[in-house]
């Protein structure tokens, strides 16, 4: 064997070598990164449920009764009679 041919071995050798390690690299990074969005999206699913929660008691604590009621019984106040209400336009 000459020597250009040893250096022309050892240089493909280094590159497969080089190329191997860059393949193992990038998928343990794609792995990495699947299990975090897996991870973000459970976390988005948990929110919304969260989110829906809070819409319907939302809804529950600003329905026209109860806010009827906390104003005659907290606030004290009264609907006024029909001859004091004014409608402007």
């Amino acid at each position: 064997m000459t020597s250009r041919t040893l250096y022309t071995i050892v240089f493909l050798l280094v590159g497969i070598v080089s190329s191997a390690i860059g393949v193992i690299y990038s998928k343990h990074a794609a792995r990495q990164l699947f299990a975090e969005l897996q991870t973000l999206q459970q976390r988005r699913d948990e929110l919304h449920a969260e989110w829906t929660q809070l819409l319907l008691e939302q809804g529950t604590w600003a329905t026209n009764a109860r806010v009827e009621r906390f104003a005659r019984e907290r606030l004290n106040m009264w609907m006024p009679p029909t001859g004091e209400i004014e409608v402007l336009r």
